[in-house]
């Protein structure tokens, strides 16, 4: 039996933990904050209850597996998952919209051709068979396996296939999303439709590989889902799992060195000044704070290391206290899009002023837990934002919630008159919490684009250290997060000739 500590208490952290504990382990985590989950947080007021993270799942499956691995009890006898149907409405500049039917390929090739016009689903259509190919090349190694140590194969190979071009009478391969949508969507509307996907994890379509194409295939292919009671509520089920292996949790306990005995990693040191001795570390940590905690050069010699220097965008949040009941029929999510694609695409990068109107994202869960009753309505407010953390230096943060509440005004008639009161959720506020720099958002990692959309690998140069979480393989978001605790724990139950699930 090993002695693993686990440092911070996010989604993935916790994944590794229950299998670590599982496998016979004796596995503590330490998290400096107050609470568990990571971004996977509740806000809650006067019966109002709001998740200030993730609002919906994709691939449950990753959870199923984690919960079967785990336990007797399946996921589903621990959380309500629901189906979100429609899996997301969409508003467009030009004031058209679509609803899109969750996980049906043929109903959003249909809904799209008779909102947007004849040409337009199949379009679309066509674009996500193409995005299964890319889906298909990469879903191993990018996902169910450690990554691999030729990891440059990876960087070099666009697995997005080419197309046909008939004009030329050859094919060619798009570099980027972008090209993508020019060359094969030729729509602005179906090219608001996919730069959100990308949006939603700061990555800018014009830079991002087109294998980023399995951003939406994934939603399309295996659904949208919601936790009854919020996705916070997967995020206790975790723990609860956790705890039901025996994982001990220290809240309150920051790391502040990650201790090194005869060139491996041997335990940590917290802020009091105690030392904990350990086998193995997992660090959950965004790779600045994890250079900080160890003077080891953990990236050189061929390991994915990105540029820490260049911190995510992150996700400006506006909490929404509803009088009045929730319309029948309303969507679970609709995405406002902005009406100047290019401003906004300049401003979440840096590159250009602002702020400008962006797009939104309307979270209205029809769930009595949400609510203090019948007559109220909880809404979430999200946008992704450039990485500062001068919110609230000038007013900046109350002028953009201005600009976010008036688009999703756009989108459900009569919000602000129903207005009781908002919170205002800076990234900076996020970042406080998770620890990432103005709330980060880790994107999943993307085969192509030279390896700058890669993330590090789990295992690292010092032995006994690994990574877990969204800020390593296999990136962000929650299924991400989950696989990567299994990839740890994979890797420190059998070693470093592991090679993912089977």
């Amino acid at each position: 039996m090993a002695r693993i500590a686990v440092i911070g208490a996010g989604m993935g952290a916790m994944a590794a933990a229950a299998r670590l504990a599982v496998a016979g382990h004796r596995v503590a985590v330490y998290e400096r904050g107050e609470t568990y989950g990571g971004a996977v947080r509740r806000f809650e007021r006067d019966g109002f209850s709001f998740d200030t993270g993730p609002g919906v799942l994709t691939l449950p499956a990753v959870y199923r597996d984690l919960f079967v691995k785990t336990g007797k009890q399946p996921l589903e006898e621990c959380v309500e998952l629901v189906q979100v149907d429609p899996s997301s409405r969409h508003v467009f500049p030009d004031g058209t919209e679509v609803a899109l039917p969750n996980a049906s390929r043929a109903g959003v090739v249909q809904a799209l051709e008779a909102a947007l016009g004849a040409g337009a689903g199949d379009r679309w259509g066509d674009f996500l068979v193409r995005a299964r190919e890319a889906w298909d090349r990469t879903r191993r190694p990018l996902l169910e396996e450690p990554l691999w140590t030729d990891w440059q194969v990876l960087a070099e190979r666009e697995p997005y296939p080419a197309v046909a071009h008939k004009r030329l009478l050859r094919t060619r391969r798009a570099g980027t999303l972008a090209e993508v949508a020019a060359w094969e969507l030729r729509d602005p509307r179906l090219t608001a439709l996919l730069d959100s996907h990308a949006l939603a994890y700061g990555l800018d379509p014009r830079d991002v590989p087109a294998s980023a194409a399995v951003l939406p295939y994934m939603e399309h292919a295996f659904g949208t889902w919601y936790v009854r009671g919020g996705i916070r509520e997967l995020a206790r089920a975790v723990y609860e799992r956790c705890l039901a292996r025996r994982v001990e949790f220290a809240f309150g306990a920051e790391v502040t060195r990650i201790v090194e005995k005869d060139g491996r990693a041997a335990g940590l040191e917290l802020a009091d000044g105690t030392v904990t001795e350990a086998d193995h570390v997992v660090a959950s940590v965004d790779p600045v704070r994890l250079k900080g905690l160890t003077d080891h050069a953990l990236d050189e010699d061929g390991d994915v290391s990105p540029d820490a220097s260049a911190p995510s965008p992150g996700r400006f949040t506006v909490l929404l206290a509803l009088r009045g009941a929730r319309e029948a029929g309303a969507a679970h999510r609709t995405i406002v899009h902005a009406p100047d694609r290019e401003a906004e695409l300049d401003w979440v990068s840096g590159e250009g002023a602002g702020p400008v109107r962006p797009t939104v994202t309307v979270l209205r869960p029809d769930d009595p837990a949400l609510r203090p009753d019948e007559e109220h309505e909880s809404v979430v407010l999200t946008a992704t934002t450039p990485p500062r953390d001068d919110w609230a230096a000038d007013g900046s943060a109350e002028r953009f919630a201005e600009l976010v509440v008036g688009a999703a005004g756009d989108a459900v008639p009569g919000l602000r008159e129903r207005v009781l009161w908002q919170e205002i959720r800076s990234p900076g506020r996020s970042g406080d919490e998770t620890g990432a720099f103005c709330g980060g958002m880790p994107a999943p990692s993307l085969a192509g684009g030279r390896g700058n959309f890669l993330h590090p690998a789990n295992s690292t140069r010092l032995p006994g250290l690994y990574r877990v979480g969204g800020w390593s393989h296999p990136g962000g978001g929650l299924p991400h997060a989950g696989m990567s605790g299994a990839l740890v724990a994979g890797l420190i139950v059998e070693g470093p000739g592991f090679r993912g699930s089977q």
